[in-house]
């Protein structure tokens, strides 16, 4: 009985290595050069994302490198969880991440969202202004960085650990056994788990969750009025163009804090500070 037992042991194993990928694969030079090469398109593309903003409301670079680094940090936190749990489980661990990382872009996806909006309500009840997404001070602090930053990366541990019981399920060995049965060859079936299929799910993902990171945006109609006591600036919101008084501060002057977007809102709702109304 002991020699069938060791006979049996031993046959998975070589029946696993005629599957495609093979554990320490992820981790092996062909799979960082991949990994390298997604993480560098995948950040390329929350540059574009920058230069697709309106010219009006576009991010200074050092505010538009404060948000996406959190994104990036906390993308690589996810990532590499998902690395080291695809060779703890037992076989293809190409398909273990595939399974885990799709997880992550739809059911996560929601999870992150409720998160962030969950903490946004106590750090907006309870006047955490450092922890204001998107707000750094002004000038801009690295300290918000870094509180906003840690916040975002617990949300993201949160979420993984409830993906993680997700796949816990019986019902993703058999998931795991069909996914990529179709691919033979264990390079194209790591440069697909590793590399195509994450470049064009990411790319959707970090353009998601940037607006969820970024300062809040309104549309908005200036108006620069020459005078020395203040400057006024209109915004229009439905059939009527709203205003309040304002000196413009350069290129972030169309951004508002959550105190500027909720001032504006309580004016909108005045009647008496309905100024012009739309023709």
């Amino acid at each position: 009985m002991r020699n069938y037992d060791t006979n049996s042991s031993a046959s998975q194993p070589n029946e696993e290595s005629k599957e495609n990928c093979s554990t320490g694969d992820l981790l092996g030079p062909f799979g960082l050069l991949v990994q390298g090469l997604l993480a560098f398109l995948a950040f390329t593309c929350l540059i574009v994302k920058r230069y697709c903003e309106p010219k009006h409301s576009r991010r200074p670079w050092k505010i538009w490198f404060y948000d996406t680094s959190k994104q990036a940090l906390g993308a690589a936190v996810i990532h590499f969880a998902n690395v080291f749990l695809a060779d703890q489980f037992q076989g293809d661990p190409c398909t273990w991440y595939i399974i885990s990382f799709l997880l992550d872009s739809t059911a996560g996806l929601l999870v992150i969202y409720i998160g962030l909006k969950t903490t946004q309500i106590l750090a907006h009840r309870y006047s955490w202004k450092s922890l204001y997404f998107g707000e750094y001070g002004e000038p801009p602090k690295c300290n918000a960085w870094l509180g906003q930053t840690v916040l975002y990366i617990v949300v993201m541990i949160v979420e993984k650990l409830l993906m993680t019981l997700l796949v816990l399920f019986d019902f993703w060995k058999k998931v795991r056994h069909i996914i990529m049965s179709p691919i033979t060859n264990p390079l194209l079936e790591l440069v697909i788990v590793m590399f195509l299929v994450p470049l064009v799910v990411n790319a959707i993902l970090f353009w998601v969750v940037d607006n969820f990171l970024k300062r809040s945006i309104r549309q908005s109609k200036t108006i620069y009025v020459t005078s020395e006591e203040s400057r006024v600036k209109y915004f229009r919101s439905s059939d009527n163009v709203k205003c309040y008084n304002r000196i413009e501060k350069g290129e972030e002057s169309d951004i508002l804090s959550a105190e500027e977007d909720f001032e504006v809102r309580q004016r909108n709702n005045d009647p008496s500070e309905r100024l012009i109304s739309r023709r």
